[in-house]
């Protein structure tokens, strides 16, 4: 670019396109993606290609504070919508700009974003020369875009006014051409684009800094193979680099880096092939793992909550289980994990653990909808560091309304005194961490009215526990329980107090609490209510529910999930047994299709009395179909059985639906449409449910 002086540019507008020529051509950041593949030439091949790369995204441009253009408002971008360029002026040279040549969406919008002259267009140059040199600026760009795209031997012609850039000796007469339409019409620019073949990548070599190959069992043939038909584009080699790279770092080299990439373009079979020398660096294990940022929270609490000793194996995925593990401090806010940049004495890496603290207040409200198990509301208010060691204090308060009330005159008949309302109270309080260790005190008290379709049951109740985290994933818990109170069904009423010492054990291994991806998940308990404890009935109860998940492709666009529940009770016949502690199948988080906790024994008045064990089971296959609209065909089965272990011989019910979901930040959105494949006969179930909720099923 010559001096403005021998131009005739004006300075501001010298000045504002040089800066952004800085952000999109000649930036740092710009420099170092043009940087990263340095292409040498085959021997025998007519043509060295020098450097390409992916264009920088040009949102860096707002960082720089230069100024953007208006938008009109467009919903989503479903419209389409453009810009109108300025007016034509005597005071400027206002232009359109249009591209040809290239179809491929994804490498317009990049030329699009790297091209000075479409993103400066709302701000027209002061004159011809300034629009010739912004166009100049634009055809070195434009080229290193496409090549990072894959197309090494693309072209870029500009035409102002029909004149076609090339050189000195184009420069005068296209800016004659655009001070031609001064104050006239807009200047037609058009960028017209030659892409030529697209080159695939057809080998991968890793080598070590020796120039050696790495063993199979280190470096295994899926990280260097190569599928047919894959683009030699600079992201997919950046990104097979950076794979190859990840791959020694989760084998315990944190400092593992590519000290080179040595991409060469055969011209005559628009092929690449790709050497990466990787320098692994020594093996390290954890250091010790230092908490910081902590001021209204005790950091011995944050503390317990980190399950990596000094010594152990160093990974990646250790350093983010680190970060997982802290994230369930309720009173923590961002938490950041950074690890060192050098080992300590004892060859560890040290990590730092910098987290930020939330509000302690928290005020909730939510709502649910099912076409068979009525509409509810909850409220609730958190304290989550009522005494600043992390402790938790919970107030909820539920209420729901059976809507769609299938069985009102077999329980109006039966004597069964329900209104369909139904409601809770409860109180939660954790203690995490006591005196510093990996245990939890756990409280919680309860009371109200649970209204079923076939029976009324009113309690109160509470807990103390004792829960252990053996890990991030695995704990167990043991403690008192005790509730009394009255249920009411087909069989009569009964009251029932319950005092024991519930077991419980818990093992999650998935990636996220909303929308698992992969792992599997088990929780089984055992719950003796003993008769020298002081209860009546003397029962003993055993649950247990298992789930797992199986991505089919690397990205999980393709899950397979599947949960199975099992329950039983003993100790006492059916009709001793209240009502609410029994087991029932149906519902949104059983078997869909079927009223909630209707399926399983019946009693007078075909009424569902509920069993003394109980089987379900759920299968699911989750496809996204974009990145945020996902279906889900799913499979369901189950009842409660009347005996205390599950009688094959007992009718067990299927359904079957379709889901969707609108994945979100925060989870899924859920809305299953799920149909009874065996209707009960007599009853007048609906041949089809709808359910919407926030997370998948299970």
């Amino acid at each position: 670019m010559g001096p403005a002086s021998k131009r005739g540019r004006d300075d501001g507008e010298r000045g504002k396109e040089a800066a952004y020529a800085d952000a999109v051509g000649f930036g740092a950041v710009r420099v170092a993606f043009l940087r990263a593949l340095r292409l040498r030439q085959r021997p025998g091949i007519g043509r060295v290609l020098v450097q390409a790369a992916m264009p920088l995204a040009v949102g860096l441009v707002g960082d720089l504070g230069l100024p953007r253009p208006a938008a009109a408002f467009d919903l989503f971008g479903l419209f389409g919508s453009e810009e109108e360029p300025p007016a034509p002026s005597a005071s400027a040279i206002p232009y359109s700009v249009k591209f040809q040549g290239i179809d491929d969406e994804d490498v317009l919008r990049a030329l699009q974003d790297t091209a000075t002259l479409y993103r400066l267009r709302q701000d027209a140059p002061p004159d011809g020369e300034g629009l010739v040199r912004r166009a100049e600026a634009d055809q070195r760009r434009l080229v290193d875009v496409l090549s990072g795209y894959g197309f090494y031997q693309g072209t870029v012609a500009i035409r102002i006014d029909g004149v076609t850039l090339a050189g000195e000796r184009s420069v005068a007469a296209a800016a004659r051409a655009a001070e031609g339409s001064r104050a006239r019409a807009l200047v037609p620019v058009k960028i017209v684009i030659e892409p030529g073949p697209l080159y695939t990548l057809r080998r991968v070599a890793v080598r070590d800094p020796r120039g050696l190959p790495f063993p199979d069992d280190v470096l295994p043939e899926r990280f260097t193979r190569v599928d047919a038909d894959v683009p030699a584009r600079s992201a997919m080699v950046l990104a097979r680099e950076a794979r190859i790279v990840d791959r020694f770092r989760a084998l315990g080299h944190p400092f593992a880096k590519a000290v080179s990439r040595d991409p060469v373009v055969d011209d005559a079979s628009h092929v690449m092939d790709v050497t990466f020398t990787v320098d692994p660096g020594p093996i390290a294990g954890i250091g010790e793992v230092a908490v910081r940022g902590t001021t209204g929270i005790d950091p011995a609490v944050v503390r317990s909550f980190i399950y990596a000793e000094p010594g152990d194996p160093y990974s990646p995925q250790a350093v983010a289980e680190i970060r997982r593990s802290v994230a369930k401090v309720e009173a923590l806010g961002s938490i950041r994990v950074r690890e060192g940049e050098t080992l300590d004495p004892s060859g560890n890496l040290p990590i730092f653990v910098d987290v930020t603290e939330r509000d302690r207040n928290l005020i909730g409200v939510s709502a649910r909808f099912s076409t068979v198990d009525g509409p509810g509301i909850r409220a609730y208010y958190a304290n989550r560091n009522l005494f600043g060691g992390g402790e938790t204090l919970r107030l909820d308060a539920d209420i729901y309304y059976l809507g769609n009330d299938l069985y009102a005159t077999q329980r109006k008949l039966a004597g069964i005194d329900s209104n369909g309302l139904g409601g809770r109270l409860a109180a939660t309080f954790v203690k995490p961490a006591l005196w510093g260790t990996r245990n939890d005190l756990v409280a919680n008290l309860f009371a109200g009215r649970e209204a079923q379709q076939s029976y009324v049951s009113d309690a109160a109740g509470g807990t103390v526990a004792i829960r252990h985290r053996f890990s991030d994933t695995f704990f167990a818990q043991i403690g008192i329980d005790g509730q009394a109170g009255r249920s009411q069904d087909a069989l009569g009423k009964i009251d029932y107090r319950l005092v024991g010492v519930p077991v419980s054990v818990s093992y999650d291994s998935t990636d996220n609490l909303l929308d698992p991806t992969k792992g599997f998940r088990v929780i089984a308990s055992a719950m003796p209510y003993a008769g020298f404890l002081g209860s009546d009935p003397s029962i003993f109860v055993a649950k247990a529910q298992g789930s797992t998940y199986y991505a089919l492709d690397d990205e999980a666009r393709y899950i397979l999930a599947g949960r199975i529940g099992f329950g039983s009770i003993s100790g006492a016949s059916l009709d001793e047994i209240p009502a609410n502690i029994r087991f029932f199948a149906g519902g949104g988080g059983s078997v869909r299709g079927f009223p909630y906790r209707t399926l399983g024994p019946r009693g007078p008045f075909n009424l569902p009395i509920g069993g003394r064990s109980l089987l379900e089971a759920s299968f699911e296959a989750r496809i996204k179909v974009t990145d945020t609209i996902g279906v889900v065909p799913f499979f369901d089965a189950g009842t409660a059985f009347a005996s205390s272990l599950p009688d094959f011989e007992e009718r067990i019910r299927y359904a079957a639906g379709l889901g969707l979901r609108y994945y979100t930040g925060i989870g899924p959105i859920r809305v299953d449409v799920a149909f009874p494949l065996d209707r009960i006969k007599g009853n007048r179930e609906r041949p089809v449910a709808l359910y919407i909720s926030l997370g998948q099923s299970f």
